[in-house]
Order: structure tokens, then sequence, then C-alpha cells
């Protein structure tokens, strides 16, 4: 069984952090390194990926920590280049933790393919038609889904929406298993095409799949006892803390500027996951900002309220993801980062995405309203300014420690710091 609740895990060396890990999750610590330092991915498999490909681009691998779902602990992997967005995941889940852990639910992995019909005669007749043949076309569906349908899944339903006249769309909902399902409902839409345009008398449009996956929502949940809330914060009050969360989401419920980046937030920890597991992150950026404003005002898709002597908080977003197919089959990053967050099934991948994301929000939400966002942000952003400009070993946070004392985080004071360290090291000794 997993365990989550690492004390100490940002002390250790990088050699350390993965020899824990790899104990912890029973893998093989000379794999698991060899993988992380190749970032899973050649230039030769690369030029088979995309087109024109010079190379590869490396990001930051890390590990979230404190993650309990349902019960369980969960590793979180998480791929970022944004300072204090693993830490303030792994600090705000911790303070969940205290209110035993995060509760997730996910619906059936159903996604969308849309059928574009134009010039559509008669509304009525179309409906009918479709009525009729329900089952035909699901099972016609099916035929071209035959190694979907051998999984367990395939198409499930079919529906008829208007437009405008004359205009309709037809949705066909299919049960996409543990994949993504973007290449299976496209390939489902052209096998319906031609036969919809003739059963509704009209021109065929497009067949594509929807990015607005709002069959396939996941729910997380999470009460914390406001005591957990203060952490380090001198002289906090926890009902204070909590207040001052829920002001700031009910700031987020009123304006759509303020939601924006509060969904950002929720963001930083959904993408990171979904990236370091090969999926596809700007489907899933396209689909949770499209669902933000299904009501016609853009809104929070986190929202936190103080009951008693507890926050609650809430997050619903769709999350269409998979762990087979795909960059999995070639990334042997992604397939690192499956394994380490031991999930089996898309569904447990899509509710550890969503509690990542609700941690990263509670994280945002905190800092704002106590101590300022900027204060835990900046001196992170001074470790990778240090580095930037040189520094090796304990020099980095000799520098980064410098450059927030002096109050000015830019590269040229960097590099007055790091020189100064320097100058100073011979006398230390």
């Amino acid at each position: 069984m997993v365990n989550s609740r690492i004390a100490g895990f940002y002390q250790l060396s990088v050699a350390e952090r993965r020899a824990l890990v790899a104990l912890e999750l029973n893998l093989d610590v000379a794999e698991l390194s060899a993988k992380l330092e190749r970032g899973g991915l050649d230039a030769a498999r690369a030029d088979k990926v995309i087109e024109n490909a010079l190379g590869v681009y490396a990001l930051p691998f890390g590990v979230g920590l404190n993650f309990r779902l349902n019960g369980r602990d969960f590793l979180a992997p998480m791929v970022v280049e944004e300072p204090s967005v693993v830490a303030a995941a792994s600090n705000a889940a911790k303070m969940i933790r205290a209110g035993g852990g995060f509760e997730t639910q996910m619906n059936d992995p159903l996604l969308v393919a849309q059928i574009e019909l134009r010039r559509v005669p008669d509304e009525t007749r179309a409906r009918a038609a479709l009525a009729e043949r329900r089952d035909e076309l699901l099972q016609r569906a099916n035929t071209a889904l035959a190694s979907l349908v051998r999984r367990g899944g395939g198409a499930r339903d079919i529906e008829l929406r208007r437009l405008a006249e004359g205009h309709f769309v037809v949705h066909l909902a299919v049960d996409c298993c543990d994949a993504m399902g973007a290449n299976l409902v496209n390939t489902a839409a052209e096998a319906l095409g031609d036969e919809l345009a003739r059963l509704c008398e009209g021109e065929l449009g497009l067949c594509i799949l929807s990015n607005l996956s709002d069959r396939r929502l996941a729910t997380v949940r999470a009460r914390i006892p406001v005591a957990a809330l203060v952490g380090a914060l001198p002289n906090a009050d926890g009902t204070q803390v909590a207040d001052g969360i829920e002001a700031a989401s009910r700031f987020a419920e009123l304006d759509p500027y303020r939601a924006a980046t509060h969904n950002k937030g929720v963001m930083n920890g959904v993408d990171s996951v979904v990236l370091a597991t090969g999926n596809d992150y700007r489907a899933v950026e396209a689909g949770a900002h499209a669902y933000a404003a299904r009501s016609g005002h853009y809104s929070p898709l986190a929202t936190w309220r103080r009951v008693g002597a507890e926050l609650h908080g809430e997050l619903t977003l769709p999350l269409a993801l998979g762990i087979v197919g795909g960059t999995l089959r070639v990334h042997e990053g992604a397939r690192l980062a499956l394994a380490l967050a031991g999930v089996s099934s898309a569904s447990e991948l899509s509710q550890l995405c969503a509690a990542v994301g609700l941690a990263s929000n509670l994280a945002a939400l905190r800092a704002l309203s106590t101590e300022g966002i900027q204060r835990g942000h900046m001196s992170l952003h001074a470790r990778s300014l240090a580095v930037s400009v040189g520094a090796q070993g304990d020099e980095v946070e000799k520098t980064a420690r410098a450059l927030m004392e002096g109050g000015e985080i830019t590269q040229d004071a960097a590099a007055r710091c790091l020189l100064a360290v320097r100058e100073a090291a011979p006398r230390e000794g």
C-alpha cells in the first residue's frame, strides 16, 4: 500500500527522492532514474511523433505528496515549469488529509462525436427517422468500433440537437473505456455521417469529436478543519483564513475576470498531471473553460464555503483522459508517470487529476487571502534565478536567500548576489 505522506521529502537530494519513490512503488531505482534522465523520449522517437522534429524539449518531472482519495493514498506525477505548483499542491493536500482526504467520483467515460447536418428541410421527419433507426445506427457505429466493443465500450446513445432553422447536429455518445477516445469517436462519426444525412434529408457537414466532455465529469470534494488551514502562518486564526478563502471564492463567482485566474489555479494542478501522463492538456483546457461558461456566465470550477469549524470545497470538471494508446505507446516518461500514480483505470486518473486541481486552487486562495501570492512563489522563483546565473550546489540556496533578503528579485540582482556568495566563501572556510 502506497503512503503519500512522506515528511521532509523536499529536503532530500534528487537521487534520494528517486530511491524513496522506487522503494514505495516497488520499482527498480536504476530503471526509474534512466527513464527520468532521458526524459522519456529521444530524438529518433520524437521524429516519428511530430513533423519537422529537431529534438526533444524537457520539463521538470515532480511528485505531489499527501494525496488521499476515497481512503487510498496516491502519489501524483506532475510535469510543470512554474515554481511553487508542486509544493503548494502537496501542502494543500496535507491540509485536506487532516479532514480525511478527498472524496471523488467519476461519470462513465462517455465522449461525444458530432455529426453536423445542414439544410434539413423538416425537423419532425428527421427526428422520427432517427428514432426509428436508433438501434441500427448504434450498431453501425459499433461495427466501426469493433476493437472498443470487445473491451466493453462502444456507442451508447444518439440524439439530435437543433442549432438554427434547418441546421442540426447529431450527438453520438461513445463509452471509451480507458482510452481518451478522440480517434475512436471521430471514426464512429465518419461511419455514420452519410447515412444520417440521407435519413434527415440534409447535407453532411463536419464529423468530429467535441472537447466539451460534459458526460465525462470528475467531481472532488474536501472538508478541512479550519485549524489545519493555519500551517506555518504566524498569528493566524483558522476561522479567519477559511472566511478569506470563501470570500475569494465568492469574488470568482461574481466576476469572470477573477474566475479566469481562479480557474488557472485549478488547471495548474490538473494540467501538470495530464501532461505527465501523456494526455492532451489542450483538450482538457478547452473542455474545462467551456464547461465553466456553460450557464452563459463564465464561473469558477471550484467553490469554497466555511461550514462551522470546517472549510468545504468542491470541484467538477470534464476530463477525457486515457491510460492506453496515444503518446503512452512511445513515451517512457508517460508510462512511468502512470506507474507512479498507481491508477488502474482512466477513471482513477481523472479523479486524481481533479484532486490535484482542487488542492492547487486551495493553495492559491489561501495564499491570496493571507500572506499574498508572491511570497511563496517568489522564493522559488529566486532559486530559478540563482540557477540561471550559474549558481551550483549550495550556492543556489545561499543566492536565493540573499535575493529574498534584498527584496529585488531580478536576474541582475541574482548575479550580484552570486558574486557576493562566492566572494564570501573563502572566509567561511
